[in-house]
């Protein structure tokens, strides 16, 4: 015997009924699944907000979005698709990087790559972050028989560190280590790396200024594909 629901009793309301605003649950998750958003690309979508000296017509300061803070262990870098930063790998050796290491926006290199910068200052700072960095040195890097280069700079708003304006300024100590950590970081993975004389300030400019003719001329190639 089938049972019969009862008769739901309704009210005549005027006013008519009023609807929600809001759709239901199984819609809104329906929506919010097929809709697509935009977030922000640290390497496309951040400024590299460069101030330039009056006196010498030189890059002062840019941004720098920090991928490993000071001390840490695990290689996180970019993932150039998403924009998110992800965990590449845990240092083989027994060491740590010895100050926050990210990249300059709107930047890329030979290895198609942003612009890799090592940032001097005081505290460690979380991935993913950005800061004002002034570049105060070029250090040339050979990885693995390929051009790999890294900017060294001091953070702007470090009291302790932000008035350097030429790697020779640095402590000798603070110099071998830089150079030491990037000779010794893949020894265990069987990798080569080689490290040249670090270069002045000025070199550091060339090489960020040529970076950023580079990433001007892949945003064209990108459109016309």
């Amino acid at each position: 015997m089938r049972v019969m629901a009862p008769p739901v009793e309704t009210q005549n309301n005027s006013r008519g009924v009023e609807k929600s605003s809001h759709l239901p649950l199984n819609e809104r998750i329906l929506n919010s699944m097929t809709t697509k958003t935009v977030a922000a690309h640290p390497w496309h979508d951040v400024e590299i907000g460069m101030t330039w000296s009056s006196k010498n017509l030189q890059l002062s300061y840019s941004l720098q979005v920090v991928e490993i803070s000071k001390g840490g262990k695990v290689k996180y870098e970019l993932d150039k698709k998403s924009g998110l930063i992800k965990v590449d790998r845990v240092l083989y050796s027994s060491v740590v990087y010895p100050h926050n290491y990210g990249f300059i926006p709107r930047t890329i290199c030979e290895d198609s790559d942003p612009m890799d910068v090592l940032v001097i200052m005081q505290e460690p700072v979380l991935p993913g972050c950005f800061l004002r960095a002034k570049a105060i040195g070029l250090m040339p890097m050979i990885d693995q028989g390929e051009k790999d280069d890294k900017i060294i700079a001091v953070c702007a708003d470090d009291p302790e560190y932000r008035n350097y304006t030429d790697i020779n300024e640095l402590p000798p100590h603070r110099m071998a280590e830089i150079r030491r950590f990037f000779e010794d970081y893949k020894k265990n993975e069987n990798k080569e790396v080689a490290v040249d004389d670090f270069l002045p300030a000025a070199k550091a400019y060339e090489a960020i200024q040529r970076s950023m003719d580079l990433y001007a001329d892949y945003i064209v190639e990108s459109l016309r594909r």
